[in-house]
């Protein structure tokens, strides 16, 4: 058994359990709260999303991207650099989001307001949890990143289930604290990681130094834009109907949650390998593995979407309770786009792996287009149901941008050729070897 299938089968495991671990948080929640309490924590879940993911600096695609490429060229230096370099833009704009819903928590309505208080602490903490993450990445370990993605939904559940017999308050809490142990772990493994890499002063990006922060903002700004899908579509329907709408809308989101689960291990692997493929110079390898992708989940959907579909009603009110039964329509509405986004789940990895992060605020700008003005009137009109065909709509039309993408780029299988300045360090250091 090759160690390379280990690490992919331990990988699917992990996130899987972690997933199974989500769902099983969510549920209990459901269960210990009242409708409008889970409302009102998935309000504070959702905002806190999308003012972290609002004001993020996504610096770690840009890590992964030319992580890799120093590696390769075992350019210590500027990875040290790119990694101290990466902290401290990750750092402001985690605060930026915590000062987001400190504001948001003094507009809010007032049951959110301790809550949402508690919550501004989440941001930091998720975003140097994923900045650790990346050290594994470029060790190729996304098996242990895995791991602590159990873990780290371990430690939720666990808090979770402390806190919602106390309320929504101490639920919150229960998530903060969580947060702040599953950092401090996968900080542990991530500077453990980077540290098993040749170490080196940190030198000048040099001329990496204008592409990385360009990648670093067109990273962001894609982000910022996916936070309009993700976090505020609710918060809108929120506004225009109740909390417990959103409540219905978070039990709704199941099927897209799970499908993306179902898909993660192949795009964490995605995101690792073909960066590292098309750096080496192996752009068809990466166009054949996101076709072989494509069909595989076409394939998987034609078998999966439709029993889903008859069966959604039964598993909605099983599962979270009769009380939670007008999510039903929502979640098969969900489940439809859930299978779009299946298809199109390579377009997470691929803009890194090809350099080309504006692609993201491209395609996500469109889908946020279709979604928002759809949002309200069918909010205001069919509740967590109507929010839920806006997101179809949308994921509609993000899957016929990328493909009309893919459909156009073309490999050049070219591997990218070293600066001067590394092709003189590298003479300098052969030199060095044959003096001695």
């Amino acid at each position: 058994m090759s160690r390379l299938f280990v690490r992919r089968s331990a990988t699917a495991v992990g996130i899987y359990v972690s997933v199974a671990l989500g769902f099983l948080a969510t549920i209990v929640a459901g269960r210990e709260l009242s409708t409008r309490a889970f409302g009102d924590y998935s309000t504070v879940i959702f905002a806190t999303g999308f003012f972290q993911a609002l004001f993020d600096l996504t610096v770690e695609e840009a890590v992964v991207k030319y992580g890799f490429r120093y590696v390769s060229r075992e350019d210590w230096g500027r990875l040290r650099r790119l990694f101290q370099s990466a902290f401290g833009f990750k750092t402001i704009g985690s605060t930026f989001g915590g000062v987001g819903l400190v504001a948001f928590a003094f507009v809010a309505n007032h049951r959110l307001q301790a809550p949402l208080l508690v919550a501004a602490a989440i941001p930091l903490g998720q975003s140097l949890e994923g900045l650790a993450g990346t050290a594994l990445y470029l060790r190729s370990r996304y098996d242990i990143r895995s791991a602590f993605l159990t873990w780290s939904m371990i430690l939720r559940l666990t808090g979770i289930a402390l806190g919602a017999r106390h309320g929504l308050l101490a639920t919150v809490v229960g998530v903060l604290v969580a947060q702040c142990v599953s950092t401090a772990s996968v900080g542990a493994a991530g500077w453990l990681a980077f540290h098993r890499f040749p170490q080196a002063p940190a030198r000048p990006l040099g001329e990496d130094r204008r592409g990385i922060v360009s990648f670093f903002a067109q990273s962001s700004v894609g982000t910022g834009v996916i936070s309009l899908r993700s976090g505020l579509v609710p918060l809108l329907l929120g506004a225009v109907t109740s909390t417990r709408q959103v409540g219905f809308f978070k039990i709704a989101q199941a099927p897209q949650s799970g499908f993306l689960a179902l898909s993660a291990p192949a795009r964490m692997v995605l995101l690792t390998e073909q960066t590292r493929d098309w750096e080496q110079g192996r752009q068809s390898a990466v166009l054949r593995g996101v076709r072989r992708y494509t069909l595989a989940a076409a394939a998987l959907m034609v078998v999966a979407v439709p029993p889903l579909y008859v069966w959604m009603p039964w598993l909605v009110t099983h599962v979270y309770g009769q009380r939670y039964a007008p999510a039903t329509n929502a979640a098969r509405v969900f489940l439809l786009a859930a299978a779009v986004q299946m298809l199109v789940g390579w377009t997470k990895s691929f803009p890194v792996a090809v350099g080309r992060p504006n692609l993201r605020i491209t395609t996500h700008g469109l889908e946020s287009l279709v979604i928002l003005p759809l949002v309200i009137p069918l909010g205001l009109a069919y509740g967590a149901t109507g929010a839920a065909v806006a997101v179809l709509a949308g994921s509609c039309a993000f899957a016929l941008v990328w493909w009309v993408v893919f459909v156009r780029t073309k490999p050049d299988d070219v591997v990218q050729p070293p600066t001067v300045e590394e092709a003189y360090a590298r003479e300098d250091g052969e030199a060095e070897v044959l003096a001695h």
